[in-house]
């Protein structure tokens, strides 16, 4: 199972239809929850989800509506018996921040702190970005491996049956045939947080390529010079990013509670998106991930001569 949860998608001040932030990506057996703000722990009770699926936990800042729900998930996690080891990621700055919430919660059996200041992975497949906020604030994008997609027309022509396709497969080649000679490269799925952060560097590498985008969309483009003083997106920013990144999906978060209506924000970003797919998130939605990229469409096209892995372009399907 690969989704994102949603939990919630007020910014500050939440509403009566929007709780605080909080987010759930499944990605097969990995829970990862990014940002949870208070009443994270009632909002997994709504979406169905039991605390048993979270293994990590992803601040990309210290402002309470991304951090405050911390301590009821921790004693949540502690009163259901999780075993499984529990890990909390979170900028550096935030220690004293983040040591308080954990010490007012119950303590899980088996968390783990990782504090981190620097650009790059944090565990396997999962890397952090620094963006533009107030504080020191980071983004998070976790990304699958590519893959290999066995193509059975040239299994066959090479006379590869049976057992011996696990075995080319395991081996990178067999009998003079190699891996690469009949398939093609799967691109690995990937996933990315932009959460609070004005225009910068950071959020563009987070969106690159991202199958999925989760990005913040606080302002209407008319509020453009607020959303630069206190560092955050406007809906027209949400959308270009997702555009110049070649997202595959957008989902917009994190609204200004001067907005009862998002109507007119997914408007605005969906005006400065092209032609990709752009969302208004609401409380306890659920998106799938796009269907994996087409490489073996790609592979088809490609002219006699060129290897698998320079045919296949990982265009959208």
């Amino acid at each position: 199972m690969r989704e994102l949860v949603v939990l919630g998608t007020a910014s500050q001040v939440p509403t009566r239809t929007r709780n605080h932030n909080g987010y759930l990506l499944r990605w097969d057996g990995a829970g990862l929850l990014f940002d949870p703000g208070e009443g994270t722990q009632r909002q997994l009770t709504l979406a169905g989800v039991p605390a048993s699926a979270i293994t990590r936990i992803c601040l990309t800042h210290v402002h309470g509506d991304h951090c405050f729900g911390l301590p009821g998930v921790l004693s949540r996690l502690a009163l259901d018996g999780v075993e499984h080891p529990v890990h909390l990621h979170y900028p550096a700055s935030g220690e004293e921040v983040v040591r308080a919430l954990v010490s007012v919660g119950a303590i899980p059996p088996d968390l783990r702190l990782h504090p981190h200041g620097v650009a790059g992975d944090v565990a396997d497949g999962l890397a952090v970005v620094p963006l533009r906020h107030r504080v020191e604030t980071y983004g998070y994008r976790l990304t699958e491996p590519d893959g290999r997609t066995l193509l059975p027309e040239r299994l066959e022509a090479a006379g590869v049956r049976g057992p011996d396709v696990a075995r080319l497969q395991r081996d990178g080649g067999l009998d003079g045939v190699r891996l690469a000679d009949v398939s093609v490269r799967r691109p690995g799925q990937r996933f990315a947080i932009v959460m609070d952060t004005a225009r910068c560097e950071g959020a563009e590498e987070l969106a690159d390529g991202a199958d999925l985008l989760l990005v913040e969309c606080t302002f209407a483009d008319e509020l453009a010079h607020l959303a630069e003083e206190y560092r955050h997106l406007t809906a027209g920013q949400a959308g270009a990013l997702g555009a110049t990144g070649g997202a595959r999906s957008v989902v917009l978060t994190h609204f200004s509670s001067r907005y009862p209506d998002v109507g007119p924000l997914l408007q605005e970003a969906r005006a400065r998106a092209g032609a990709r797919p752009v969302a208004a998130a609401e409380d306890l939605d659920r998106f799938a991930f796009p269907a994996r990229r087409a490489a073996r469409d790609a592979a088809a096209g490609a002219a006699p001569g060129v290897a698998p892995d320079a045919a296949a372009t990982g265009a959208p399907a």
